[in-house]
């Protein structure tokens, strides 16, 4: 028995290393600029996805695929040494241990953790910051003001405020915070269903680019802003592509869940040059998105329109 255990651990850290080693080349990588590190790619659930009886999660349920991850960003700042996320998914502890193998650094915990709203793919991987888990000492937490209230108004997150596991940092909508003396991000404001708090994107600037993360919006047309000149403006678009079109969604009201299908966005987004629509990274993929599979013709036909798949481990320079 305790060979197997032995057998199985050194497998596991192979596979660490070895997706850590395929992310050193990935686009834009290098030492001595801040950059971006895609941690997850995955609708709030998952992949697979609970109660799913099709192909898609089947097939994951008996052969699991570990980089499958729920949505987040790493941002890490090589001369500083510090290191931050964007989401508390709910796979915080493995992408807190890809992020300290990206980043060097001593400890596994971010130097800031920043949120984007209240569904359960965003925050709820705070969990395991609290006493049950790791024990955190005063982990800063960025949260917009209803976000705060949530957080500090219901368990169990309110223990992890009580207890000093995390703090809250309050922020405000277009107002820049500076994480480094490389890196700035700034919060904006975007239409959602904001049940429990409002939602934001992020705006992440480096000495070099900067980029754009929207993993989670109601229609484009819905938006004050336009996407499209936003786009013009950054160097990296991350933005919500939890469905690839209509057809995924045949057991439940989309009106109920209206984020902009792939196809949509792609029609919106088809009349800009191929220069702009190479800043696109399409995140945030439902467990039916056929994104999800790099060999399905969904994926090579949006490659072939001159956009990208954000995928595991994927990185950006700033």
């Amino acid at each position: 028995m305790k060979y197997l255990l032995l057998f199985t651990l050194l497998h596991f850290i192979s596979c660490d290393l070895s997706d850590v080693k395929q992310g050193e080349n990935a686009i834009g990588f290098n030492t001595d600029t801040p950059y971006i590190v895609v941690l997850g790619n995955v609708q709030d659930a998952g992949s697979p996805h609970a109660g799913c009886t099709k192909t898609c999660c089947k097939s994951l349920f008996e052969n699991p695929d570990h980089t499958r991850l729920v949505t987040s960003l790493g941002i890490i700042d090589p001369v500083n040494k510090k290191q931050f996320l964007i989401e508390a998914s709910p796979d915080l502890p493995r992408q807190m241990k890809y992020l300290k193998a990206h980043s060097n650094q001593k400890s596994e915990v971010p130097d800031g953790i920043f949120l984007t709203h209240g569904h359960i793919g965003h925050y709820t991987g705070l969990m395991y910051l609290g006493r049950e888990s790791m024990n955190a000492k005063e982990v800063p937490v960025y949260t917009m003001p209803r976000m705060q209230s949530f957080l500090e108004k219901n368990g169990p997150w309110d223990q992890l405020i009580n207890i000093k596991n995390i703090v809250i940092n309050s922020i405000k909508a277009d107002s820049m915070i500076h994480l480094t003396s490389n890196i700035t991000i700034t919060p904006f404001i975007v239409p959602h269903r904001d049940e429990y708090s409002e939602t934001v994107g992020y705006y992440i600037s480096g000495p070099n680019k900067n980029a754009i993360f929207i993993p989670d919006i109601d229609k484009w047309s819905k938006w004050d802003r336009l996407i499209t000149k936003l786009i013009n403006e950054v160097d990296y678009a991350f933005i919500d592509a939890t469905f690839y079109d209509n057809k995924e969604v045949n057991n439940r009201d989309i009106s109920e869940i209206p984020h902009p299908f792939v196809v949509e966005s792609m029609e919106l987004l088809d009349p800009l040059p191929k220069s702009e629509k190479s800043k696109v990274y399409f995140i945030h993929l439902n467990h039916t998105n056929p994104l999800l599979d790099p060999k399905s013709d969904e994926y090579k036909y949006v490659q072939s329109k001159g956009y990208n798949i954000a995928t595991f481990l994927n990185q950006i320079s700033l």
